[in-house]
């Protein structure tokens, strides 16, 4: 029987339309999550990937890790959408200047 409980804590999909590659996290992203965001960013190959953080609750330094090792492998092809946590992590972190990272 489903009594409803909390939306789950983590969750990434991902979803190729030609050679744009859309994934959507979201709930925490953490030290054991971190690494699943990523792989599902790679899972497919793709020119460009959209992250779509808008729904993330909670980033860590793992977190942060991944989307910088993103923007390595996919130079001015990377777009991230953040939430207002992310975005203030971000900001915290001194990324919020980089051309990938878009407003809130």
């Amino acid at each position: 029987m489903d009594q409803g409980g909390a939306p789950p804590v983590f969750s990434a999909s991902a979803e190729i339309d030609g050679d744009h590659l859309h994934v959507v996290v979201a709930g925490e992203v953490d030290m054991a999550t971190a690494d699943t965001m990523l792989q599902a960013a790679l899972r497919e190959p793709a020119e460009r990937i959209t992250l779509d953080l808008s729904a993330v609750t909670f980033f860590d330094s793992a977190a942060i890790h991944a989307v910088i090792r993103l923007a390595q492998q996919f130079p001015d092809r990377l777009t991230v959408l953040p939430s207002r946590q992310v975005r203030r992590v971000l900001d915290i972190s001194g990324l919020s200047g980089q051309s990938w990272l878009k407003p809130a």
